[in-house]
């Protein structure tokens, strides 16, 4: 069991070592016009409309990277809104074991329905857990995440935000081919801004 800790620890080493490390208070002027792009990208969708409206907070990443071969890691880099407020950067880090061949890049965001979740991610030790689910974003197709989750289709306007566990969560992707998209275990640093 220690040798496979190794193995994911390292996993989680190498992409940490492929993409930026998390800049500490003073998120980088690319990492904003990232974001930026991902949050107007994300605005395209009529299903996701609605969660901007009522959240209370969300967290962008606008690029994940996600690889693997048995063993998988994801990393990335985002920033997290308060009421459309720019608050914390975070990092998003994440380990598997098991069925994960291939790798992509995707953009993903997570929305949070109040207070509580919201501050529970704030707390630096919020971690994604097996219920965990996200929404896929594509041009023009229906999207659906769990049997009492979000539910919507790109052709309605009146799409109802529904949250799981108060977290609603979607993905878009950016290329690649996952024979594995399971968000469990991702796990989050917080850098508040300003400190």
């Amino acid at each position: 069991m220690r040798h496979l800790a190794r193995i994911a620890s390292s996993v989680v080493i190498l992409f940490a070592s492929v993409f930026a490390p998390l800049s500490h208070a003073n998120p980088d002027a690319e990492l904003f016009a990232d974001t930026r792009a991902a949050l107007a990208n994300f605005h395209r969708f009529e299903q996701v409309k609605p969660f901007f409206e009522k959240a209370y907070g969300y967290a962008v990443f606008p690029s994940v990277g996600k690889g693997g071969f048995w063993i998988g890691g994801a990393y990335g880099n985002g920033l997290v809104y308060q009421r459309n407020q720019t608050v914390a950067e975070a990092e998003l880090i994440q380990v598997s074991i098991g069925l994960t061949f291939g790798g992509q890049a995707f953009s993903e965001i997570l929305f949070f329905e109040d207070k509580e979740t919201f501050d529970s991610f704030m707390s630096g030790s919020f971690e994604l857990g097996a219920q965990a689910s996200a929404t896929a974003l594509t041009e023009g197709a229906a999207a659906h995440v769990g049997t009492t989750g979000t539910s919507a289709s790109a052709g309605s306007v009146q799409s109802k935000a529904y949250y799981i566990n108060g977290i609603a969560i979607f993905t878009q992707a950016k290329g690649g081919l996952m024979v594995e998209a399971a968000l469990a275990g991702q796990k989050f640093n917080i850098e508040p801004l300003g400190n």
